[in-house]
């Protein structure tokens, strides 16, 4: 399994970025994929998550981002997406993408604060 991210970088607070998460190594429609994030001091927390891509797509948000935050999957490129608008100081991290086993539920997976698997990072600086 390995997981590259990319898209981050410094931004004005309003402002938007889109990190991208690149998936190989695995069988990307059977896998849900999340994004977690650490910032500095804090622990980590997972922001958003989206179900395989078989049927019924299922999303989750973290309350701190929900309306701000749009996670999206591409089969086609094996890749999946985190757009990022409204953006906060608040919002600076290490933003990092992740997966788990897919014999996992869903309802195990949204909201979860762990993962199995985990990209190497990308740093978001959101300035005032």
């Amino acid at each position: 399994v390995q997981l590259v991210e990319s898209g981050g970088g410094l931004v004005q607070a309003g402002g938007s970025l889109r990190l991208s998460c690149a998936a190989s190594g695995f069988t990307f429609d059977d896998y849900a994929i999340g994004w977690f994030r650490q910032a500095p001091g804090k622990e980590r927390e997972g922001i958003s998550s989206i179900s395989p891509s078989h049927g019924y797509t299922r999303t989750y948000y973290r309350d701190s981002v929900q309306g701000r935050f749009t996670i999206s999957r591409d089969s086609a490129k094996n890749t999946v997406y985190l757009q990022m608008n409204n953006l906060k100081p608040e919002d600076t991290a290490v933003y990092y993408c992740v997966t788990w086993d897919p014999l996992n539920e869903w309802s195990v997976i949204a909201g979860a604060n762990d993962a199995d698997f985990w990209g190497q990072g990308t740093q978001v600086t959101v300035s005032s």
